[in-house]
């Protein structure tokens, strides 16, 4: 059995739960490798998941919303050393500008041929909210980062980048698009119309995410709407502002485990993020038939085609956001075209039928 590395930098965490490296490595286990993550945690530790997962864990120093950034010293020496042990077949970096990718440098200067795997290129075209952290992702991005790219012996970006931005870089030869992709099989999509509609929001409150805009445009709905059912599913640390001033009108369930279940009975999901990579929220959404209305941010407009199996709008423009769900709550029967006509872009481009056969393609 091949074994590959891959190097990441979170697991499940409470704070980050990093759902590309999860997802990912459910897939190449399917595919018949071996694999041993590493990554950061809340503890050092190793966990044998089952004969074909391993996870190691290092323990960070997190700086929180706005930075979102860990910290984990000796990173890059123990990637090092599980290298020279396992000898893995293929060596793949998950995320660009984290701590863990400077893992990326020393690999590449001793000669291992490493992947390196990303949704976003932070400081280029995805920036957290502030100027201060917008002004230090920059520079970050455009020194660290482009050596980061510079070394990578290949790229895979999880959605398209714009061509002259690559050119730019240097790495329009060694860049190729494989998107996460998701397995649609748990996700019922089948709708009715019902007397309650359920509008959700999936993830972390962070503000990067626009939780804010989210609450601020959908909650003075309910005024007209009596039938909308409002709630929001991920993370968030103890007295979160927003939970204080919303959750009279809003159910906050914190993290679940069951978000099949949840988009189940979703009929409105909202992802109204002001930067976005490639949303597993946003395909499971789509595979479960919800009508989906989404930043214009990222790869969202490389998921939904607007209008169509959708709704995009610009990032932080609240009425914007608040007219889409207006028209599709005015209108059942465009919300159960658009989660139908969602359904059917994932399965025919973003299922992991298609995206096994990539990645195939890249490990040989």
């Amino acid at each position: 059995m091949k074994t590959l590395l891959f190097i990441s930098p979170y697991w499940k965490e409470s704070h980050r739960w990093m759902v590309s490296t999860v997802k990912l490595a459910e897939l190449w286990q399917r595919m018949g490798y071996r694999v041993v993550v590493v990554c950061m945690g809340n503890q050092t530790g190793i966990e044998e998941v089952s004969p074909t997962l391993t996870i190691h864990r290092r323990k960070d120093f997190f700086l929180p919303d706005p930075w979102n950034y860990g910290i984990a010293f000796g990173f890059a020496g123990y990637v090092r050393q599980i290298s020279k042990d396992i000898k893995p077949d293929h060596i793949i970096v998950n995320k660009i500008l984290f701590w863990t990718s400077f893992s990326l440098i020393g690999l590449r200067l001793r000669g291992y041929s490493v992947i390196l795997l990303t949704d976003a290129l932070v400081g280029m075209t995805w920036f957290p909210r502030g100027w201060l952290p917008k002004l230090c992702s920059r520079l970050y991005a455009w020194t660290a980062g482009w050596l980061i790219l510079k070394l990578a012996s290949r790229v895979v970006f999880f959605h398209p980048q714009p061509a002259p931005l690559l050119r730019l870089l240097g790495i329009t030869k060694k860049s190729e698009v494989i998107p996460t992709g998701i397995d649609p099989a748990p996700y019922q999509h089948t709708k009715h119309l019902q007397d309650t509609v359920t509008v959700t929001y999936i993830g972390r409150l962070e503000s990067v995410k626009g939780v804010d805009d989210f609450l601020a445009a959908v909650v003075p709905l309910k005024k007209d709407y009596p039938q909308v059912k409002l709630q929001v599913i991920g993370w968030y640390k103890d007295h979160h502002p927003l939970v204080t001033q919303y959750e009279r009108e809003v159910i906050f369930t914190g993290l679940r485990d069951d978000i099949a279940d949840v988009l189940a009975q979703t009929d409105i999901f909202v992802l109204p993020s002001y930067s976005e990579g490639l949303s597993n929220a946003l395909m499971e959404a789509m595979a479960s038939g919800c009508a989906c209305i989404a930043s214009d941010v990222g790869g969202n407009g490389y998921l939904i085609q607007n209008g169509v199996s959708g709704f995009l709008f610009p990032a932080g423009d609240r009425e914007a956001l608040a007219s889409h769900v207006r028209r599709v709550l005015d209108d059942p029967h465009k919300q159960l075209s658009m989660g139908k006509a969602a359904v059917k872009r994932i399965e025919e481009l973003f299922s992991w039928e298609h995206v096994q056969k990539q990645y195939e393609k890249v490990f040989g």
